[in-house]
């Protein structure tokens, strides 16, 4: 497994905040509510401890998950993963009092969760695609409401996957939802990830600027 060092970790931290950023402006446009999103944990995890630190977090909850595979010079799979309570209130705090009346809402807590999932997902994986200075290509998003149980066997598939876990905390209002994105990489795909941080982040020592 993978071992970060403290600049590494500070800098995908970094990568990650600046695509959360990204995502919750654009949803902040899309709802038209305030919303924050943050990344204060990223870590590189074993497939036992990823089962591990999400029975710590969900326990044997259902779970809503928006899935995204993405191809280029990196491949690989993005997750992003809330308790069903948690998406379930995240989806009461977007939907307008005229959307509550509506009578298919089961449609309507998935069409919001799919879209919010597609959003932050292709916010983060935007800043590694700039990092690498490559287009990735994703697939369709796919939604599931699962068990926690059946999540961890659906999402480390491969062993020699490097699988980075990080924690999101989407702020709406008043309200703190907490969730996760998994983002596994195939084999090779982190280190070209690794090295790009390298090159863009150790050479001057200074930190980059976006646009």
């Amino acid at each position: 497994m993978t071992v970060l060092t403290a600049m590494q970790v500070e800098a995908l931290q970094e990568l990650l905040n600046i695509g959360a950023g990204r995502s919750a402006a654009m949803l902040n446009r899309m709802v038209g509510v305030h919303i924050r999103l943050q990344v204060p944990l990223v870590e590189v995890v074993s497939e036992v401890e990823l089962v591990t630190e999400l029975q710590q977090r969900l326990n044997l909850e259902r779970v809503a998950a928006v899935r995204l595979g993405f191809s280029g010079s990196c491949n690989g799979m993005a997750h992003l993963v809330f308790p069903f309570s948690s998406a379930a209130r995240l989806v009461t705090a977007l939907m307008s009092e005229d959307t509550e009346l509506q009578p298919d809402l089961d449609a309507i807590r998935i069409g919001a969760l799919s879209e919010v999932g597609n959003v932050v997902l292709n916010g983060v994986m935007g800043e590694i695609s700039k990092l690498l200075h490559q287009q990735l290509k994703y697939s369709i998003p796919a939604y599931a409401e699962v068990q926690a149980l059946n999540l961890f066997h659906a999402v480390a598939v491969d062993k020699q996957m490097t699988i980075l876990l990080a924690q999101a905390r989407l702020s709406i209002e008043q309200l703190l939802v907490t969730g996760d994105i998994i983002l596994l990489f195939n084999i090779d795909s982190f280190d070209i990830l690794l090295a790009a941080i390298k090159e863009r982040w150790e050479v001057g020592n200074e930190w980059p600027t976006y646009a």
